[in-house]
């Protein structure tokens, strides 16, 4: 039996690759005779690149640029010839900044233009971000700062680019600026598709979980609709520029670069249909499953890409009740992995042993056909 196992990462718990890996040791105890192939995914989310590094064995490198407070700091991409990859996570993830700093208007994505253009010096033509999971809410000023560009108020004094600054943006200079040749593609992996402003966009949707006060969700997004009406106006209509805080605006307004699906693109990077081909089953996973994860999440993307006939089962942390009646999406079973009732932090912490358990179950039910 040939079983391919790719689930995502469980947030503040587990790597996709460390899910896969316990995975295999839970149904390997069950079923020695088995193949399993690992490929765990991301859905443009945080851990995606790392994902991708270990489905490809690409070599993690680093570059100094700003950091999210204005200091230096080593940034960590993966690469594989003219290939790389990075997450703005990696720079101004929540989980980089200590909740003590917390305020997404002060926080500087500027790092993110400049390792742009570093690798674009190394040689890259095919550039992946992945834009999720950031602290930041600077409507992506902060990528144009990186690439050059120069803010300044109504006295002429140039401004920090962070998301404060938008309120006193009164001129804007591309004197230093840089463009991305053209020879150079930039895809940025999004698991949403929010709209840049409005109700769905990045303030009201993301801006409360990062820090920003809901008193001022008006305010912010009134900014950043205002600098966009000036300087790109149909980012307002792009779906999923809101992503990363409008990182992602920012990178396909100054960078040039194209918004496609998190999980698909993963998918295709890895050779998921090559790999899926001869398979007997495909495991995805994901800390929680919801509704939410409906709307083009990992394990359904995977599900979705799986050949009719190939059964495809979820291991989760948890389960939402949320969730339509199985079977959904090619998934014909779930899986919660929680054993009893207890304290998250404890449920975080056994993640690895819960997802051995729940796995030689499963496999001790597939190992019953045998008899």
């Amino acid at each position: 039996m040939k079983i391919v196992i790719a689930p995502d990462s469980f947030k503040e718990s587990l790597s996709a690759s460390e899910v896969a890996k316990a995975i295999k040791r839970g149904l390997k105890k069950a079923l020695p005779e088995s193949k399993c192939s690992l490929l765990p995914v991301g859905d443009g989310g945080e851990g995606t690149v790392d994902a991708i590094k270990n489905s490809l064995g690409l070599v993690e490198k680093t570059a100094l640029v700003t950091g999210p407070f204005g200091d230096e700091v080593q940034m960590t991409y993966v690469q594989k010839g003219e290939l790389a990859l990075f997450e703005v996570a990696d720079l101004v993830g929540l989980a980089k900044i200590p909740i003590e700093k917390r305020n997404p208007l002060k926080i500087q994505t500027k790092g993110i233009g400049q390792l742009i253009l570093y690798l674009i010096e190394q040689g890259m033509k095919e550039i992946y971000i992945g834009v999720g999971g950031t602290a930041s809410n600077d409507g992506g000023i902060g990528i144009a700062s990186g690439l050059g560009y120069q803010f300044y108020d109504e006295n002429g004094i140039e401004l920090e680019a962070c998301g404060q600054s938008l309120f006193e943006i009164r001129h804007i200079s591309k004197d230093n600026a840089s463009s991305v040749p053209s020879d150079v593609r930039i895809k940025l992996l999004a698991d949403v598709t929010n709209p840049l402003c409005g109700p769905h966009g990045a303030t009201y949707t993301f801006g409360k979980q990062k820090g920003l006060k809901p008193a001022q969700f008006q305010k912010v997004d009134a900014s950043i609709e205002n600098f966009y009406h000036k300087v790109a106006p149909e980012m307002l209509k792009l779906d999923g520029a809101g992503a990363g805080g409008g990182i992602a605006a920012g990178l396909c307004a100054f960078a040039e670069a194209e918004i496609v699906s998190g999980i698909q693109t993963c998918l295709d990077i890895i050779n998921f249909d090559k790999n899926v081909a001869d398979a007997d089953l495909v495991i995805v996973g994901e800390g929680r499953l919801d509704s939410q994860s409906l709307s083009g999440k990992a394990p359904i993307g995977v599900a979705k890409r799986t050949p009719v006939g190939v059964p495809v089962i979820a291991i989760c942390g948890s389960l939402s009740e949320d969730l339509p009646p199985l079977p959904f999406e090619n998934i014909v079973a779930a899986f919660s992995i929680l054993e009893k009732s207890e304290p998250l932090e404890d449920s975080l912490k056994k993640a690895t042993v819960y997802l051995e358990n729940t796995a030689v179950n499963i496999g001790q039910i597939l190992a019953l056909k045998k008899h």
